[in-house]
């Protein structure tokens, strides 16, 4: 009992630490608090375990790079990461290019990109969208319904509560409808599918009892997630991300045309095949910028 007790008082003392903190964090201009963040994290990161984690993790990934470009692709995942733990009280802050009033232009779109979210958006029947721990990850939430999309996401809420509700409060107006794993996430996403609401998941960490994929070279495991969902209700799979432009505080978001989920004999959406698709796009992005992946979780067991 008394370890329970000190149990809910410590969790109540973190996350009034870290509310207070968020809170800190937004009195400092986005900018200034990301540059912050980003330097600080360049150099504790290199002494936390999880370093070794991303070293071990790209050397296997990429074994024809040397151990400096190694090292130099770790800073940068540093870097990244404490960006996006200033940056995520300033994310109400965040404009896109040409819409709505004059700003500082902080998320841009490749005209392509531009078209597909509308084409998106106007269309009757809503999307599955997939995502990674690329860039700012929220960024591309934050887009979509900025540009108008009614949508929800699965998140993780963490394990303290003032935290998660935190940021419950934070994210329910700039993402839309916040859904939490647990094993009523099916239903309620399935049924947030079938009354139009767009729906979004990050798809690219180690899901124990997941389809079994490849991912540079190797086999690990994919929340099925998103294509038992996709056979259920026949919507469009896209893949969506954001990158991280040079300088470190503007953003360019993407999406993709609708992947074509493979399909078994009766017709039905194949779950391993469709799973590997999107493992595919997503090794390709981070191909592209390895320095923006979280590389330090173990997504290889």
């Amino acid at each position: 009992m008394i370890g329970r007790r000190a149990k809910i008082l410590l969790d109540a003392g973190v996350g009034a630490i870290a509310v207070g903190l968020l809170r800190a964090v937004k009195l400092t201009r986005r900018q200034r608090a990301a540059n912050f963040a980003g330097a600080a994290m360049r150099k504790l990161g290199p002494l936390l375990p999880e370093h070794r984690v991303g070293r071990a993790n790209l050397r296997a990934a990429f074994p024809e790079k040397s151990d400096a470009e190694i090292e130099r692709i770790l800073q940068g995942v540093w870097d990244n990461l404490g960006r996006v733990a200033a940056e995520f009280a300033h994310l109400d802050e965040l404009h896109i290019a040409g819409v709505g009033p004059p700003a500082s232009d902080d998320i841009t779109y490749t005209p392509e990109s531009a078209d597909r979210y509308q084409r998106m958006i106007n269309s009757s029947k809503p999307t599955l969208a997939f995502a990674a721990h690329l860039a700012n990850w929220e960024v591309s939430a934050v887009g979509a319904k900025l540009l108008g999309a009614n949508s929800a996401a699965l998140y993780r809420r963490p394990n303290i509560r003032a935290i998660g509700d935190a940021v419950v409060k934070l994210r329910t107006p700039l993402i839309g409808q916040l859904i939490p794993t647990g094993l009523d996430a099916p239903v309620r996403l399935a049924r947030l599918l079938q009354a139009g609401v767009h729906v979004g998941m990050l798809v690219d960490q180690h899901f124990g009892k997941g389809a079994e994929v490849i991912f540079f070279g190797r086999p690990c495991k994919a929340n099925p997630l998103i294509a038992l969902l996709a056979r259920q209700t026949e919507c469009a799979i896209r893949g969506t991300r954001v990158v991280r432009l040079p300088g470190g505080n503007h953003f360019r978001c993407e999406i993709t045309d609708p992947i074509e989920p493979p399909r078994d004999a009766d017709g039905r959406i194949d779950i391993k095949g469709t799973m590997q698709a999107i493992t595919a796009v997503i090794e390709g992005w981070v191909r592209e910028h390895p320095e923006q992946w979280l590389w330090l979780h173990r997504r290889w067991k």
